[in-house]
């Protein structure tokens, strides 16, 4: 796929292992098969929700390579690179590049705390490793070391570096990157915002686990947003952040495994030690789908 701004809804796709630790392939095809036919924007493999930290380098390059084959180049692939070093970071980036995908989701893990030069070095160094527009992630709950403002602003004037992907729940903070970048960066929400606000203060979308169980509800609301149908967009809003709020009881990832286990897509559950939904939560979470009609779309 020619290169292209990157816009709109972008699932964050789980990783359907089995026990033994073989990729479902067919699983995942399918998957982004009714993820494209749904109308989103574009597929994130091995964000939060694909339990990247969980997988080794071979199944994430199985993952990548899986949803490449399947997007067939109608949407643009944007694989998560996350890694500790700067070294490994450039290697899979470089891998990625060259197993077609069409931009890169950069992540820093961190075990020891790190600066912001060192956070600036690390996320540069992906940039001028290849060829890709790039996507910086940001998850202050889960990262040790996060992206400060004036870190944002430097990296902002890399060339290939144009979107930046902000997990924390502080809408205020999507606003303060929105007017320190000064449109050499696209922002991009999370299920953690409410997005209809997101795009009314600038973003340019949002990349969500939850969009894989409702991508038809969450492209309908982008695309309202896009025509500044404000009041139309909330009353689309309101349902899916009550699925947001179901979401929000339990791990991430066994939520979206969950939901779409109900929808009919074996996914598995979270790789171990992660614990799967308790019944509570598969409660919660069907309730949650059938009140916004993503229930009816089940996979045959």
């Amino acid at each position: 796929m020619s290169d292209q701004s990157f816009h709109g809804v972008l699932p964050y796709l789980v990783s359907p292992v089995d026990p033994d630790g073989r990729v479902r392939a067919d699983v995942l095809a399918r998957l982004c098969e009714h993820l494209i036919e749904a109308g989103v924007h574009g597929l994130v493999p091995l964000g939060s929700t694909g339990e990247f930290a969980y997988l080794s380098w071979e199944q994430q390059r199985r993952v990548v390579e899986v949803v490449v084959e399947a997007a067939a180049g109608r949407v643009p692939v944007i694989a998560g690179v996350a890694s500790t070093t700067i070294i490994e970071a450039e290697a899979r980036a470089r891998a990625f590049e060259r197993m077609g995908v069409d931009g890169i989701l950069a992540i820093l893990e961190a075990y020891f705390p790190i600066g912001d030069d060192g956070v600036f070095a690390y996320f540069e160094a992906i940039g001028k490793s290849v060829g890709l527009p790039v996507v910086l992630y940001t998850n202050p709950n889960f990262q040790r070391s996060d992206l400060s403002l004036p870190v944002i602003e430097r990296l902002s004037h890399v060339p290939n570096i144009r979107y930046i992907k902000d997990a924390s729940s502080n809408t205020g903070r999507l606003l303060s990157i929105i007017n320190r970048v000064e449109g050499r960066m696209g922002v991009f929400a999370a299920s953690a915002h409410i997005p209809a606000c997101v795009m009314l203060i600038g973003g340019v979308g949002w990349m969500a686990g939850p969009a894989c169980v409702a991508p038809r509800q969450s492209v309908a609301l982008y695309e309202v947003c896009r025509r500044g149908d404000w009041q139309q967009a909330m009353a689309l809003q309101r349902p899916l952040w009550a699925l947001n709020q179901a979401f929000a009881k339990y791990n991430l990832a066994a939520c979206i495994k969950g939901g779409l286990e109900l929808q009919g897509y074996a996914v598995g559950a979270p790789l171990r030690p992660q614990s799967p939904l308790p019944p509570e939560g598969i409660a919660e979470v069907r309730a949650a789908l059938a009140s916004i009609g993503a229930l009816q779309h089940a996979a045959a």
